[in-house]
């Protein structure tokens, strides 16, 4: 087998080599500000700096020290406002009904993903000057991280108002994502025909002691020139799925033979649910055509187990400036949630029958994204748009019913760009006129718990989210109870991974990559968290564990990849990981429509 040429890191979890800096994430280089979350009323803020960047993706620009976050400025510290919400002036935003949705958000490179350009400022331009303020949600004063961005963020940050400044004008490549064999391959053509289980190409030659097999692995089907979406990765107890322009494949999650035969789409695939549910079921949308007025609303049922296809359904338009043709999917326990720009309509996942629409409510307030969990659904929704009040709001709905069990304003000027957890409710928010961000816990009641105090840069994967929110698109962070994992950003060399407690938002224990190369949370089990180790040119990738408590935090090896496929594990473009039942997987997000070889689809480890 011919082995692609080493390439720059284009997926898995480490940033881009030739990534501008993205100065949004990841908190500046600077001492905390007096000012911010956490300062007391009337406290001065030190003279604002350039922000400095770093590779996080913002949603939209972050709250910059000393400026009201939100949560605003509370007396003393943290104290509590009056009311359930706080004053004007407190971290929580008046309480005022949703407003239009929230804008294009578009990610930037940071484990792979492209992204797109960002804030209006560019990279470079200094955040206004400081002055004392607070956070996103009234009632709570908050800290904040300047943030200039060199494309849509959609990564985490820190939480003392700090600034800094300065790019070094590099801009953001795609590269191809390269693949073992030639165009010609008959082996593993990503068709579900290929003989995984025989490792015809030898990926396992040379395996050296102590390094884990080559299970199988899969080359992707052909896309048009200009590339193809390959969202989603499922793994089961006997099965792998994963979805590629218009098919979905699935392979024996041991040997990687054909599981089930691929399920071919009429169009193109558009949309899918991100996870699965407890009985191994997913939603995969299609395109209704090819034309500029194609909606993204054929949905489809899919057993991951069996590829049986269940129901179908058509995804109706909203209201004015509220179509189909960009939706997110979301599971919460048997519930499946459809999100338009401005509504959304919730299913039975079981029988595809409608339970709901959520639209809009109050004087002006429009869903604009939503997140599940085992039992939880999460709405965010814009209020005001346009106007004095302009604002977001969050709220916890019943997910069989719809109804609302609390809902959270948010202050004006701050966007909620992403949830890092469900179950405890983690949020990214963003401050496009402050160039900031904030990180914030709320509890089961929607009352604000902590938010991040940390200073430092961050650096989650997350992907694309043009016109939905998409707010569980991000990988590369984990989240337990009370603690908060997240990998910080380097321009090069070993990263480490930072225990944020959810209590207080203050850094509980951080442990330094076991390599040189940058180390990113999968997920947690057991008490431990199992934690992904790029390639590097002479060493395959690892995946560690590390215990979340007591005194020692060292990384264990779980499983050590093959240097010999270090080149390929290296080259998958916007690549997925994960961590199931001792076997690791990897899998590209996105096709590049090459012809000069066949692409990389998945690829499994394990001893």
């Amino acid at each position: 087998m011919t082995q692609p040429p080493h390439q720059p890191p284009q997926g898995g979890f480490g940033p881009p080599q030739d990534q501008p800096p993205a100065g949004g994430i990841g908190a500046p280089q600077q001492p905390p500000a007096q000012g911010g979350f956490g300062a007391p009323e009337g406290t001065p803020a030190p003279p604002a700096q350039p922000p400095q960047p770093g590779y996080g993706y913002p949603q939209q620009p972050g709250p910059h020290a000393g400026q009201p976050g939100p949560y605003g400025q509370q007396p003393g510290p943290y104290g509590q406002q009056p009311g359930p919400y706080g004053q004007p002036a407190g971290p929580y935003a008046a309480p005022g009904p949703y407003g239009h949705p929230q804008q294009p958000t578009v990610p930037q490179p940071g484990y792979g993903h492209p992204q797109q350009p960002q804030y209006p400022g560019g990279p470079g331009v200094a955040p206004p000057p400081g002055g004392a303020g607070g956070g996103p949600f009234k009632g709570k004063p908050a800290l904040v991280v300047a943030a200039v961005v060199a494309g849509l963020l959609v990564v985490g940050g820190t939480v003392y108002a700090v600034t800094g400044g300065g790019h070094d004008g590099k801009k953001p490549v795609a590269h191809p994502s390269g693949a073992p064999g030639t165009s010609a391959d008959p082996v593993n053509p990503g068709d579900g025909s290929g003989n995984g289980g025989a490792d015809p190409e030898n990926l396992n030659e040379g395996r050296k002691s102590g390094e884990a097999k080559v299970l199988w692995y899969k080359s992707a089907p052909d896309a048009p020139a200009n590339g193809a979406d390959a969202p989603g990765m499922w793994i089961t107890g006997k099965t792998a799925v994963k979805a590629a322009y218009k098919q979905v494949f699935a392979y024996k999650v041991g040997n990687g033979d054909p599981a089930w035969g691929p399920i071919a789409f009429p169009q193109k695939i558009c949309a899918v649910t991100s996870a699965k549910s407890a009985d191994d079921k997913v939603v995969v949308a299609y395109m209704s055509g090819t034309s500029d007025r194609a909606k993204c609303n054929q949905l489809q049922e899919i057993d991951l187990d069996t590829g049986r296809k269940g129901w179908t359904a058509t995804v109706a338009d909203g209201g004015l400036f509220d179509s189909a043709i960009s939706i997110e999917l979301t599971i919460s326990g048997k519930t499946l949630m459809v999100g338009r720009s401005q509504s959304g309509t919730a299913y039975d996942l079981g029988s595809g029958k409608k339970l709901y629409d959520k639209e809009k409510y109050g004087a002006a307030c429009f869903p604009s994204g939503f997140a599940g969990g085992t039992d939880r659904l999460v709405e965010v929704a814009s209020c005001a748009a346009g106007g004095s009040n302009e604002h977001d709001e969050i709220s916890e709905l019943e997910p069989a019913t719809g109804k609302v069990k609390w809902t959270r304003p948010v202050k004006k000027g701050w966007k909620v760009g992403r949830t890092y957890s469900v179950d405890p409710l983690v949020v990214y928010m963003t401050n496009e006129e402050k160039n900031a961000w904030n990180i914030s816990t709320l509890d089961g009641r929607g009352t604000f718990r902590s938010e991040v105090k940390v200073d430092e840069k961050f650096a989650p994967q997350c992907g694309w989210a043009l016109l939905n929110s998409d707010l569980q698109g991000c990988q590369g962070v984990a989240a337990d109870a009370n603690t908060l994992y997240l990998p910080t950003d380097v321009s090069g060399g070993a990263n480490e991974i930072v225990a944020i407690s959810l209590t207080d938002g203050k850094a509980k224990w951080r442990v330094k990559s076991p390599t040189d190369e940058p180390m990113s949370p999968v997920r947690v089990e057991g008490g431990k968290l199992v934690a992904y180790v790029r390639p590097s040119y002479d060493a395959g990738g690892r995946v560690v564990s590390i215990p979340t408590t007591g005194a020692g935090h060292t990384p264990a090896r779980l499983l050590q990849n093959p240097q010999h496929t270090a080149d390929i594990e290296d080259g998958f473009y916007n690549g997925a990981v994960d961590w199931v039942d001792g076997r690791f997987y990897l899998s590209a997000t996105r096709l590049t429509g090459s012809d000069q070889a066949k692409e990389k689809l998945m690829m499994a480890f394990g001893n």
